[in-house]
């Protein structure tokens, strides 16, 4: 006999577990089904995010940009080191800890808000019906008010270079090696690969990351992408644009990858190569034929503006449905769900979600580009301030990029940020906060900042964009 329970959510990443906290905050009795388990078999909550994504290469890219820089760059502050050595051991130790204390920590936030955590493969009934299959082979049924699904995403395969996950690798493995490859081949320059590739040349890996578009970063603002472009090929990454991979064989232990590019066939061999091209919404066996759901052509589940779906009180948020594959955009739907099936009022403005590059220097920006801008023919303005002027950043000996607003030219409301340079991660929510108050490029002008701070390129950039900088020319 099923048991009858408010919301059953299915997923506990970083769209599923705020969505159950909330709801339960809501005084609502909730059960969230999750089916992760890691390399070792055992269960965790947090899904890609905590498990295999977000978080662990956070700890690899810091620990590796701390060796780079011991390296390279604490002679320049007058430290002098000797015998510095990577133990990948530890390294690697730290970041299964890190992520082993986030993930038993969401078991606390359940159990503190009152949410029942279940292991296993939830999938959705006709009539809100929820089906949980244990990892231990029970089942159990659930009847629920409302159903989020929350399945998240898994990495895209290409069907010329299968995984094999020992030679030909995911995300996720690429963040388990036990030793620096020599040479790693990376599939793809987006946010995955670069980070990915990032941490291996850090580490010393010889890095090539073959691009299938002309353009790289294409969904960044191409001054921003340029800056990119010329700071990745200082570190030693060889990132090779219009590179189409046709295949890969593995043999003796070396990986051969054949791809095309304007001067033809081409061919190169790797230790490793990881495959960095993208995600897709993870559905498998999520939903029942008779549950009446709808998945598109590229296999996202429908829905509104508001996450509902075409059944009543069923709702789907975060990487399985449309909009930008981030964390925080899945956070936000999953509370967003969750108070408005409390009957709250709930919003999430898509125009204003930051994205973030943790690689070194950090890219950030959020809002619209310089070609959006354009190809919209929308009058803009455009003020730019270099970290090579901030105070801060010198001190830091880290002053590469630069600082980038966008505001239209009519009406002086910020259109878009872009950020290129240090702690541009954390740069860029003061951006976001000023758009969503949408506030104007004189706003930021006139509002105070701490002096030295990083956070000051913001403020000389709103001042550039009327040619009124005072720590830089004006243009």
């Amino acid at each position: 006999m099923a048991e009858s329970v408010d919301v059953v959510v299915i997923g506990a990443g970083p769209a599923g577990y705020p969505a159950a906290i909330r709801a339960a905050q809501n005084g609502l009795k909730v059960v969230c089904v999750d089916s992760w388990k890691n390399r070792d078999g055992a269960s965790a909550l947090g899904g890609t995010c905590l498990n295999a994504g977000c978080i662990p290469s956070k700890a690899l890219l810091e620990s590796s940009e701390l060796l780079h820089r011991a390296r390279g760059e604490f002679a320049a502050h007058g430290i002098t080191l000797s015998g510095i050595a990577l133990d990948l051991a530890v390294m690697q130790k730290r970041r299964a800890s890190i992520v082993r204390n986030m993930t038993n920590g969401i078991g606390s936030l359940f159990k503190a808000a009152g949410v029942t955590a279940i292991f296993g493969h939830g999938r959705l009934l006709a009539g809100r019906r929820v089906q949980v299959t244990r990892h231990d082979g029970s089942n159990s049924e659930f009847d629920a008010a409302s159903v989020v699904l929350a399945s998240g995403s898994i990495p895209t395969e290409l069907a010329s270079v299968p995984f094999d996950h020992e030679y030909v690798v995911d995300s996720w493995d690429a963040l388990e090696f036990a030793k620096v490859p020599d040479k790693l081949c990376v599939i793809g320059a987006g946010v995955i690969g670069l980070e990915l590739g990032s941490v291996w040349r850090r580490l010393g890996a010889e890095v090539v990351v073959l691009e299938a578009l002309d353009r790289f970063l294409a969904i960044a603002d191409q001054q921003l992408a340029a800056e990119a472009a010329r700071h990745f090929k200082k570190q030693g990454l060889d990132i090779r644009l219009g590179a189409r991979v046709t295949g890969a064989t593995v043999a003796n232990g070396s990986v051969t990858v054949s791809y095309t590019d304007k001067a033809g066939a081409q061919t190169l061999s790797a230790d490793k190569v990881i495959v960095a091209v993208g995600r897709r919404p993870y559905t498998d066996n999520l939903l029942a034929p008779d549950c009446g759901l709808q998945l598109d052509e590229r296999g996202f589940i429908q829905v509104d503006a508001q996450c509902r779906t075409g059944v009543e009180g069923v709702w789907a948020i975060g990487d399985c449905v449309r909009g930008p594959m981030l964390a925080h955009k899945g956070k936000e739907e999953g509370i967003a769900v969750a108070d408005q099936i409390a009957g709250r009022y709930a919003h999430v403005n898509y125009d204003v979600i930051p994205s973030v590059i943790y690689t070194a220097p950090e890219i950030a920006w959020v809002g619209q580009t310089e070609e959006q801008l354009k190809a919209a023919e929308i009058p803009y303005k455009s003020g730019v301030f270099p970290f090579a002027a901030s105070g801060r950043a010198r001190a830091m000996e880290a002053a590469a990029g630069f600082a980038k607003i966008l505001a239209g030219r009519d009406t002086d409301t910020i259109l878009g940020v872009h950020i290129i340079g240090p702690m541009a991660g954390e740069l860029i929510a003061e951006a976001t906060l000023a758009m969503e108050f949408q506030a104007s490029a004189e706003d930021l002008q006139r509002t105070i900042h701490a002096h030295p701070t990083l956070a000051e390129a913001l403020h000389e950039a709103a001042l550039a964009v009327d040619k009124r900088a005072i720590d830089n020319i004006n243009r």
